[in-house]
């Protein structure tokens, strides 16, 4: 019994591993190159930016990642529209959000038009980007199966607002 109850133990051990692994980000350190993107973002009204904190512009400008499971939209289920954080632009519809288990909101899908998907420098993800500003939002992921779509756009909470539909 106490094997048997070893083995659960470990395999639950390592789907929980692994799932967290799948969806994980690296930490993304400032770079002083530009991105290897063949397509560049040209922001648009920078003088009606946002302020961002400290943290907020770690992730959005700098590429970074906030820490899994600490975001305030991981688990929101309230239907309105997501929109980025630095230029108020509407990125996503809360229809196309689902929870992937991973520790970041999971979209399957953007508003048209709304974001940019740029090859990371890592060479192995993809970036996505407001395509109005170029705010750094997370990475997309292709083939995972977890909906219809087959995508999964892992974006960072603090790279967005959420404004609910009207009642």
């Amino acid at each position: 019994m106490k094997t048997m109850l070893n083995k659960l133990f470990l395999i639950s051990a390592v789907v929980i591993v692994t799932g967290l692994s799948a969806c994980a980000q690296k930490q993304e350190k400032k770079e002083t190159k530009q991105s290897q993107s063949t397509e560049k973002i040209t922001p648009k009204n920078k003088m009606n930016w946002n302020p961002l904190t400290p943290e907020e512009e770690r992730v959005i400008v700098n590429k970074g990642t906030e820490y899994p499971g600490t975001g305030k939209y991981e688990l929101t289920t309230d239907n309105g529209t997501y929109t980025c954080k630095r230029c108020n632009a509407a990125l996503y519809r809360s229809e196309s959000k689902f929870d992937a288990h991973c520790g970041w909101p999971a979209f399957d899908d953007e508003i048209k038009g709304a974001v940019k998907r740029i090859p990371d420098a890592d060479g192995s993800r993809t970036e996505i980007v407001c395509s109005n500003c170029g705010a750094h939002l997370g990475h997309v992921f292709l083939g995972e199966g977890f909906t219809n779509k087959d995508t999964r756009h892992c974006v960072n909470s603090i790279s967005m607002n959420f404004v609910p539909d009207k009642k």
